[in-house]
């Protein structure tokens, strides 16, 4: 005789509870939704808001449309002041690509290779991220006092006095300074980045290569830049953002007013400045607030033609 299987109804409770436990999962992620929602994407929506309106003192005012965006690129010294921030926040992008991003990538190359004590490497460069931004600003505000900062005692023990200079008090060298200092603290955590991208290769695809011939710089050009484009175009996003949104570093080395002589001076600042300081006197918060919206779609709208462009990129490799 054939075997009848005992089937047993699943009752309609059981049913029931086990559909109420599948949407109780999402519950998990009401927190995480609310803490983003309150401190994200209210902030921004008040941002909008507030930019549209003429303020006097804490209380807004009228309903002015776009009049604070007017007079933040037409009227004197606010467009002045936006051009120069604006001016040194491409030059802080600039210099990190050229110091963070290629010295990383040569370093998470140099650690993926068959180097003896990688992981050390790894750790190392990675101490400086753990560290808190201010603290960072505070000690290289100490090392390169130009009295007694220790790079400068250290040019004058082994004869380079002539070198010696006040790092961050010549208008001509304190933004590359800062820039330096900063591309310092972030190596760490471009390395790894890099380092995910490079051990994600097959080293299947460079045995084919060395067969056919390839080696070297060809190697580098040919497979493993084209093959790490997904890491090392999130690093160049990254490292956008970082340069617009810089402030911590800046504002702990030079304070609020980027100096000297606002040769610091970046939107991060002027922002801190127009909407908690004086500079735009009854009206700080309106302006202010109209410097946030344009910088939110300046990150934005550079982030999403920069992702555009990574992608295809990756499709023609």
């Amino acid at each position: 005789m054939e075997r009848v299987e005992d089937v047993t109804p699943v009752k309609p409770s059981v049913k029931k509870n086990k559909r109420f436990a599948k949407h109780m999962v999402h519950l998990f992620l009401l927190p995480a939704l609310l803490f983003y929602v309150g401190f994200m994407i209210y902030p921004i929506f008040q941002a909008l808001l507030n930019s549209f309106f003429s303020w006097k003192g804490l209380t807004r005012d009228e309903f002015i449309g776009l009049q604070n965006f007017i007079r933040l690129f037409t009227e004197s010294p606010f467009k002045e002041t936006f051009v120069r921030a604006l001016g040194h926040n491409v030059v802080f992008f600039i210099g990190a690509m050229l110091t963070k991003l290629v010295v990383a990538f040569g370093l998470a190359m140099l650690v993926n290779s068959k180097i003896r004590g990688k992981e050390l490497f790894k750790t190392l460069f990675f101490v400086p991220k753990l560290l808190s931004v201010i603290v960072v600003g505070f000690l290289f505000s100490l090392i390169l006092n130009p009295s007694y900062g220790a790079l400068n005692s250290f040019l004058r023990i082994i004869g380079l006095e002539s070198i010696a200079k006040p790092w961050l008090g010549d208008p001509d060298t304190a933004l590359y300074t800062i820039i330096l200092v900063n591309s310092w603290y972030g190596f760490g955590f471009a390395v790894l980045i890099f380092l995910v991208g490079l051990q994600a290769i097959s080293p299947e695809i460079y045995e084919a290569a060395r067969i056919d011939g390839a080696s070297g710089l060809t190697m580098t050009g040919k497979i493993t830049i084209p093959l790490a484009m997904p890491s090392i175009m999130i690093m160049s996003i990254l490292t956008f953002i970082g340069a617009f949104e810089t402030f911590e570093l800046i504002f702990a080395m030079q304070g609020s007013s980027g100096g000297p002589y606002y040769s610091t001076d970046v939107l991060g600042l002027y922002f801190y400045r127009l909407a908690f300081g004086s500079v735009g006197g009854g009206e700080s918060i309106g302006l202010g607030s109209a410097l946030a919206v344009i910088l939110l779609l300046l990150i934005s709208g550079a982030t999403a033609i920069s992702m555009f462009f990574f992608k295809r990129k990756e499709v023609e490799h």
